[in-house]
């Protein structure tokens, strides 16, 4: 159903004549459109022109998230030039977004004050997210088909990277691979110019409709917390996105949405009351999952999310890497060692394999020839070719990736090894079934009723092989034999839905129509220190109180009941926060106990397992953050005043977190950010 104010909303911005849904996958990315003036119309895909070889610029239906940062001299050796760019390049300012004169009629202080604390825009400066500015810079195909030559210069999995925590997204520091001395940006920079293509690829093809005045939805994985949330939010702004028409969306709910609007209203003549649907989302970097199941509201069919997994590095690129390296003892075979550029043309050359091989998989005798030029100073000008056979793609694929396991089974998580290279957190066992196992196994434990998937969804395009897609259903087969669940699109576009659905999402949201409610699928935790005497050589328990539970939807706020905490304002002060998806039964006001360190929580039973999200650094000014003096500079003064909390979840998703004095008026609000 849609929110009362949606149609208000669209009237309000008589600009606004599209919905465009952008997928910003870690492999590819890709944007579809709907026109709101034509309620008969279906989303349609994108062309984006880009690079494929120098000088040659082709229109693809898909741009690879991968950004080539070459040398000075090389930029200067050509035209680079796409249709749209502003400038030379397409370089532009990390730092600025559009034209406040072009986007902000009201002149209200509000606003302005909105993109300055979100995004570090009107008048604070913040690094670029690049350390030289004056390289070449090249996304999409041309910049995946360089990774094979020269992965020191090639940024992949950027967007991997933004939810990794470990690491400051503003630095440049990819490519990883890079020394200290070559190019780097900021994984935040690297998912602005995937976007800022979009965006011009966009305003060049709609110059009436600027991309700023639409709305437009952006997918996310379920799994991104809130922190990943506003880098990307932050990346889009900065792309020329407007964050006022901009909505977030999961990408597993944009895949099922996709569905609906290919069904029309007959999707509620296939599914009923009661049905859990399964959404399996296996990308070419990750795996993400979601249950969403069918009630009934108000005499008609409705759809609510129920639960999401977590974030899994794994999907499509790790068979590839499989294949190549099968490949490898192929062409060892015939005396031929690779070097490292042979060996990541093999991974490019091994996808097409598997894409060729595993589309039907009913001939096993069957094989592909792969071929790559010979490098060594034997081979100069010469290919070096091998047949891979189909039942080798067969075994690695269904063995190693989707092994037939128990419900019970539960995936390696980590290895043994005390010290690792950096590097992103890559799931340590391949089995992805192991995975949906422990997804659902865990669930089915926590749910008070029945939450085993009567139907389910299968989206991205390793699923365009029916050998896989048929794995996976006998899987389910195996798991819930008594009951089993059924596919719900067999048909899907599996490499587009994502896009596509996002721009019919954004439809129904303006013009009414069938909508997922999207509760949080995590409980939200703020740390409160611990009272008590300090003893040498253990570390002082940490209190995790709950302030958001699982559930709670968007426009949705809360009082915390809980008692009142000291709150520091006039000094600096970090405040830590804390989520989980396996603890839906935290209610706000819980108390939790927990050790920062591991060695103290594994011999502690009262301690929990909760996953850390970015801090908040800052000094909180004796004021509040609702006055007129918030903007003054009026001396900050040390002070502890006892707060409780008030939770709000605000339309565009985010969070907030409001400490507000008990015995006075002031407040002050705490977001899950990454500002420094």
């Amino acid at each position: 159903m849609a929110r009362e104010n949606d149609n208000v909303e669209n009237e309000k911005r008589p600009g606004m004549r599209y919905v465009v849904g952008i997928d910003l996958g870690t492999t590819n990315t890709e944007a579809a459109y709907w026109p709101l003036n034509d309620r008969t119309a279906s989303p349609t895909i994108l062309e984006i022109p880009q690079f494929v070889e120098q000088a040659v610029i082709e229109k693809r239906a898909t741009l690879p998230s991968a950004l080539y940062i070459g040398a000075t001299e090389e930029k200067e050796s050509a035209d680079w030039r796409l249709p749209g760019e502003p400038n030379e390049n397409g370089a532009t300012d990390a730092k600025a977004g559009p034209e406040k004169s072009k986007t902000d009629k009201s002149g209200g202080k509000g606003k302005r004050g909105f993109f300055k604390k979100l995004f570090g825009v009107g008048g604070e400066s913040r690094e670029s997210g690049v350390t030289n500015s004056d390289a070449l810079y090249l996304v999409g195909e041309i910049a995946s088909r360089r990774a094979a030559e020269r992965p020191d210069k090639v940024v992949l999995s950027a967007k991997s990277w933004l939810a990794y925590t470990k690491v400051d997204r503003h630095s440049p520091i990819l490519p990883s691979d890079a020394t200290d001395d070559m190019p780097k940006v900021s994984p935040v920079e690297a998912s602005r110019r995937y976007l800022a293509r979009i965006v011009e690829t966009w305003n060049d093809a709609f110059p009436d409709a600027p991309i700023f005045e639409q709305l437009v939805v952006l997918t996310v994985p379920a799994s991104f917390d809130e922190s990943a949330r506003e880098l990307t939010r932050e990346a889009a702004y900065a792309a020329g996105i407007n964050p006022e028409t901009m909505l977030f969306l999961e990408e597993p709910q944009a895949a099922l949405y996709a569905w609906l609007a290919r069904q029309g209203d007959a999707w509620r003549d296939k599914l009923k009351v009661g049905d859990v649907i399964l959404v399996c989302d296996v990308g070419g970097g990750t795996t993400d999952l979601s249950l969403i199941k069918v009630q009934e509201e108000d005499g008609d069919l409705a759809l609510e999310r129920l639960a999401v997994g977590d974030r899994l590095l794994l999907g499509g690129d790790n068979i590839d890497l499989a294949l190549a390296m099968r490949a490898a003892e192929l062409f060892a075979e015939k005396d031929v060692e690779l070097n490292p550029w042979q060996s990541g043309a093999l991974q490019r050359q091994c996808r097409r394999a598997k894409e060729e091989l595993l589309a039907d998989g009913s001939n096993e005798d069957a094989s592909c020839r792969i071929t790559i030029a010979g490098r060594s100073s034997r081979l100069v000008g010469e290919s070096l070719a091998i047949d891979f056979p189909c039942r080798d793609a067969l075994d690695i694929t269904l063995d190693g990736f989707f092994p037939f396991c128990e419900l019970t089974d539960r995936p390696q998580r980590r290895s043994h090894f005390g010290l690792r290279e950096k590097g992103l957190p890559y799931e340590a066992d391949p089995a992805i079934t192991k995975h949906v196992a422990a997804f659902l196994g865990d669930r089915l434990a926590l749910a008070s009723e029945s939450g085993a998937p009567t139907t389910f969804l299968l989206n991205g395009g390793l699923f365009k092989s029916s050998v896989v897609a048929n794995r996976m259903q006998e899987q389910f087969a195996r798991w819930f034999p008594e009951k089993l669940p059924k596919n719900l699109d067999q048909n899907a576009d599996m490499e587009s839905s994502v896009a596509l659905g996002a721009a019919y999402y954004g439809a129904t949201k303006l013009s009414g129509g069938v909508r997922i409610r999207a509760a949080s699928a995590r409980s939200y935790y703020i740390g409160i220190e611990s009272a008590g005497m300090a003893i040498p050589g253990v570390a002082r328990p940490m209190k995790a109180l709950c302030v958001a539970p699982t559930g709670m939807e968007e426009g949705e706020e809360l009082d915390v009941p809980s008692e009142a905490f000291e709150l520091v304002v006039g000094e600096p002060a970090k405040f830590r926060f804390f989520t989980s998806v396996s603890r839906p039964q935290d209610e706000p006001g819980v108390l939790l106990t927990y050790y920062d360190d591991e060695r103290t929580r594994a011999i502690k039973r009262d301690s929990v397992e909760l996953e850390e999200t970015d801090p908040i650094e800052t000094t909180l000014d004796s004021f509040d953050d609702e006055s007129e003096d918030a903007d003054s500079a009026k001396p900050r003064q040390p002070e502890f005043v006892m707060v409780r909390f008030h939770t709000k979840m605000t339309e565009l998703g985010a969070l907030e977190i409001w400490c507000e004095e008990v015995d006075g008026e002031r407040r002050w609000k705490l977001e899950f950010s990454v500002r420094e």
